[in-house]
């Protein structure tokens, strides 16, 4: 079937979060399972040192409530995947991805851009897959603007896939303009535009990114005001699990690490990169005592602050080493910050985000935190256990679907998890991993071997799109 897969950032060539990676991952997937999928995503500044490998494949004028602009289409073909960026210098070429005034106005006009283009590149897909607010509007413009243009915009069905419902695109009720009809209630939400929510209204069928995930979403708690119309459409809402590229994270074959290694020899080539990365953050060098790593967003959603109120207990009692690497809220990155500085020799840190040092972070790691207060799937744990790091998780989203919790009778698991969004249980269960690393060497070498066992791959999850695409088109 064909499939154009439109979002706000692809990797490698956008990326702020596991949007970017899952529109590389899932396109690619797809295409090996023998569909035509292309990615169509906007023309960012950083994008132009591709330019000179792009092939021009026209131009489209777009009208939104008295504004008048151009785009232009490129094309370029990464890991046999056609690539078709949207650009608008005005919109698009800007020193960040989002954040702005008028991002309304932006992604607007990247979703006129998304139908615009179907007729521009003739190409016109079975499905347009459409993920998180950015395009949550093209459902509605496909109905209103364009399906009686012909019958290959007419036979166009549309699933919208939601990575994290907190970010939904609510912007004033003068954005309405943009969109060339009458005031409709379809986008209104609290008075205000909100452009996730017209997709949840308008989608063919809705998604989002683990089952359990997508159960919590149709409470008050995770639902951030949106369960309401999430549970209207629930007979057309599922949940499918995120996976990983098994090439790209393979301890196996990575050449990031510094030694590479498979689930037989797991103790001696953790120990070489951990011995590896502790020189080069300048941590007292014992091998012997667990690694304790933290890769991710400092974001109050990952449960940073579980950690402020948590980790120097653990770091003073707990006979263990801390790397610590992410960016965000400035007042975590200096949390980060005074923990290496009052503990040089056991806590190491990363302001940012570097992939070669992540890597060699899950590599050399034994034990992976990912408390987070909401996780609609959650990749870093999934990567963890690849590369035999065991994660001690909140049970949420995609953490509890994914990380099997330990139990000290049978030895069954592939990680550690608490409950309650609680500093308490969360650094209980830091302080368990450690013990169990130290005093039952058996159950935790059983534990690694499982974790690295587990199946997260991305064919998985490809043959659960393909069969929620087959179910959408009625085959």
């Amino acid at each position: 079937m064909k499939v154009l897969f439109c979002s706000s950032e692809a990797f490698p060539f956008s990326k702020t979060g596991g949007l970017a990676d899952m529109a590389l991952f899932l396109p690619k997937s797809l295409r090996e399972l023998g569909h035509d999928v292309r990615i169509m995503t906007p023309y960012y500044r950083n994008i132009q040192k591709y330019h000179k490998d792009m092939t021009f494949l026209g131009s489209a004028t777009i009208g939104m409530g008295g504004i008048e602009t151009i785009v232009h289409y490129f094309e370029l073909i990464h890991q046999g995947i056609p690539y078709i960026f949207v650009q608008n210098m005005h919109y698009f070429e800007r020193d960040q991805l989002y954040g702005y005034n008028d991002d309304a106005e932006r992604f607007a006009c990247f979703s006129y851009a998304i139908l615009e283009g179907l007729k521009t590149i003739q190409f016109y897909p079975s499905i347009l897959h459409l993920n998180d607010w950015q395009t949550g509007m093209v459902p509605y413009l496909l109905d209103e603007h364009y399906r009686h243009r012909n019958d290959q915009y007419y036979s166009i069905h549309t699933l919208l896939s939601i990575h994290n419902l907190e970010y939904q695109g609510s912007f004033d009720s003068y954005v309405s303009r943009f969109f060339n009809t009458d005031y409709n209630y379809t986008y209104i939400h609290f008075d205000r535009v909100n452009f996730l929510k017209s997709g949840i209204e308008r989608a063919t069928k809705i998604n989002t990114v683990s089952p359990t995930y997508r159960n919590e979403v149709l409470t008050n708690e995770y639902g951030f005001t949106l369960d309401g119309a999430l549970e209207r459409r629930s007979n057309d809402f599922v949940g499918i699990l995120n996976g990983i590229d098994d090439e790209v994270f393979n301890p196996e074959t990575d050449h990031m690490i510094y030694a590479n290694y498979d689930a037989q020899k797991t103790k001696t080539g953790k120990t070489k990169n951990k011995e590896a990365i502790l020189h080069h953050f300048d941590l007292d060098v014992d091998v012997k005592v667990p690694l304790i790593v933290y890769v991710g967003r400092l974001a109050t959603q990952k449960g940073i602050n579980l950690m402020t109120k948590s980790l120097e207990e653990v770091i003073e009692y707990g006979n263990a080493r801390f790397i610590l690497m992410g960016s965000g809220n400035d007042s975590y990155q200096d949390y980060f910050r005074y923990l290496s500085y009052k503990y040089p020799s056991k806590v190491g840190h990363y302001i940012g985000f570097n992939e070669e040092i992540a890597h060699k972070l899950y590599a050399a790691s034994d034990i992976f935190m990912m408390p987070s207060r909401f996780e609609p799937c959650g990749l870093g744990q999934l990567i963890a256990m690849r590369y035999g790091s065991l994660p001690v998780v909140r049970e949420t989203g995609g953490l509890k679907d994914t990380v099997i919790p330990y139990n000290k009778f049978t030895g069954e698991g592939t990680g550690f998890s608490f409950q309650n969004y609680d500093a308490y249980e969360f650094k209980e269960k830091l302080f368990e991993a450690i013990s169990l690393y130290h005093d039952n060497p058996r159950h935790w070498n059983m534990l690694v071997k499982r974790a690295m066992k587990q199946d997260f791959s991305l064919k998985h999850m490809a043959l659960a799109y393909e069969d929620l695409y087959h179910i959408i088109l009625g085959v």
